[in-house]
């Protein structure tokens, strides 16, 4: 009972997809996890708690700044912050438990407890009460994910100095909070605190928010937000961040240098980025290779310079998102067995869930000046859509970067309604090196958002219709 075809170390969205389709495969499998539930950051403390708050908030603020128009009158609206918290933990409960019977239907064994590697074929599982059972296996796969990256001038105490995991449980509305860090995760915990009525700041090193995103949607997201109540401050660094029991003293200043400034707000929260979960695996003993970072070091077939140990999502180098992991873990498993597993990397979306939404795939038009590219692109707004005029949704636009030669779409960038739905026909047509033509010829619903992707297509060779 102690000897498996394949154990997994981490039962996120890259774990527990790779149990499943390894187990498929024929192989069994096992899954350690160190929590008492499944499915790791994502389920428990990320990406699924964030996305039920957000779409609280989003109703709360709906009712208190929308319904009017669409001629609906309210009154003694209230909020009831502990029956949303609630409400978002019954989410994650039934996703969870959900994955506990997804282990069960495809005979997936659960091992509860920190792993350890002990060679390329043992795995020592620690156990809370302190207690150890090791287990022989042919292949190991780690999938341990990631931790948020701490910032040494703002130390998280879990307390006044926050990470999103505790930001996703205070016990009352803040006052004021301030975010550092304006990426995905700071932009959308911003958002929910700021339609429930906190003032939030975003303090932002760089220049821009979402520096990783095209310039010109991360612009107009950030005056969509801005409208909405946060405030902005870019090119801004926090020197020193100080609990004083009841609130955090925040000192910061011009990224470049120059005069500080010292605010007194609720919390803080640190969003500047995750690192790698490396630490106690028992890499060292196996002399498994990490880079600077803390990455494991893998090849093109996800296997380490171990043989027989192998190593996935969050953990490994590229994009740390759920569906990249989820795709590694399949891929993974399947070259285990002696299939093509394959990831395309050019064609991963990524979403930021505020609303509205930004959503892309490919390269951004700042990519292709630094690469020499020639390319076109094609810009069409929502405000022209009838759905989205219908919807009172009418901020944003779709954006289309294609080949200058052969109208192979590049890349594709949204920020609008639904853009993290949107994005799929985009990152389908790219899986296929399909061309900004064929999205443009292709038979669009009306009335629907999905007409202003139809509309950018035609734009990249300028015969946009409704504009």
């Amino acid at each position: 009972m102690n000897e498996f075809d394949l154990i997994i170390i981490g039962s996120g969205p890259g774990g527990y997809v790779a149990a499943i389709r390894a187990a498929q495969l024929g192989m069994k499998v096992a899954c350690v996890e160190k929590e008492k539930s499944l499915g790791g950051t994502c389920l428990n403390i990320g990406c699924i708690p964030s996305k039920a708050l957000l779409d609280s908030s989003e109703h709360y603020s709906m009712v208190k700044n929308k319904f009017s128009k669409h001629g609906i009158k309210v009154s003694g609206i209230e909020l009831d912050l502990p029956a949303m918290l609630k409400r978002k933990d019954q989410v994650v409960s039934g996703l969870t438990q959900g994955v506990a019977g997804l282990f069960k239907k495809n005979k997936i064994t659960t091992l509860t407890g920190m792993g350890k590697l002990i060679s390329a074929t043992e795995v020592e599982v620690k156990k809370a009460d302190g207690t150890s059972e090791r287990f022989k296996t042919k292949k190991i796969m780690l999938a341990t994910g990631s931790i948020p990256t701490s910032l040494p001038t703002a130390p998280f105490d879990g307390k006044r100095i926050v990470s999103s995991t505790e930001a996703l449980c205070f016990s009352e509305v803040p006052k004021t909070l301030l975010i550092i860090g304006a990426g995905a995760i700071g932009l959308e915990m911003g958002s929910v605190w700021n339609r429930l009525g906190t003032k939030v700041t975003v303090v932002e090193f760089l220049d821009r928010i979402v520096p990783a995103a095209d310039k010109q949607a991360t612009t107009e997201l950030q005056k969509m937000l801005t409208k909405q109540g946060i405030e902005f401050k870019l090119s801004t660094k926090v020197t020193k961040a100080v609990n004083n029991g009841n609130s955090v003293s925040v000192q910061m200043e011009p990224a470049a240098g120059g005069a500080s400034e010292t605010r007194e707000v609720d919390y803080v929260l640190v969003a500047i980025g995750r690192k790698a979960f490396s630490e106690g695996l028992g890499l060292e003993t196996l002399g498994i290779e990490k880079d600077k970072l803390g990455r494991v070091v893998i090849n093109d077939k996800f296997e380490t310079n171990v043989p027989g140990v192998y190593a996935i999502g969050d953990l490994v180098r590229g994009l740390m998102l759920a569906h990249k992991a989820e795709d590694e873990g399949i891929a993974c498993a399947e070259i285990i067995v002696g299939q093509h597993g394959h990831v395309n990397y050019g064609a991963i979306p990524g979403v930021v869930y505020t609303w509205p939404e930004l959503a892309m795939v490919g390269l951004s038009e700042e990519e292709c000046k630094a690469g020499n590219m020639a390319y076109k692109t094609g810009v069409f707004p929502f405000l022209a859509n009838g759905r989205a005029k219908a919807m009172d949704e009418i901020e944003g636009f779709v954006k289309i970067i294609a080949d200058a030669k052969t109208d192979r779409v590049l890349g594709v960038h949204i920020v609008g309604p639904r853009a993290s739905d949107m994005i799929a026909e985009a990152v389908l047509v790219m899986e296929f090196g399909g061309s900004a033509e064929d999205i443009a010829r292709s038979s669009h619903a009306h009335p629907t958002l999905a007409e202003v992707m139809k509309e950018a297509a035609l734009d990249v060779d300028k015969r946009k219709i409704h504009m």
